[in-house]
């Protein structure tokens, strides 16, 4: 089990990190939309693409 103090650290830790990743998607919002346009949707459609591939080789080799 964790002692008191490393919950109480770890607790800090998470809210310190969650805290400064927010502060940093905000501070870097504007060259997000300069220089990864519709980034999230090429994501999207290699996730699908590599789903679809990965069940194609599992039928073609089962």
């Amino acid at each position: 089990m964790f002692s008191r103090g490393q919950l109480i650290f770890a607790g800090f830790f998470i809210v310190a990190f969650v805290a400064l990743m927010v502060w940093s998607y905000r501070k870097d919002i504007k060259r997000h939309k300069i220089h990864y346009k519709n980034g999230g949707f090429k994501v999207g459609v290699v996730c699908i693409l590599v789903i679809f591939i990965f069940i194609v080789l599992r039928i073609i080799i089962h």
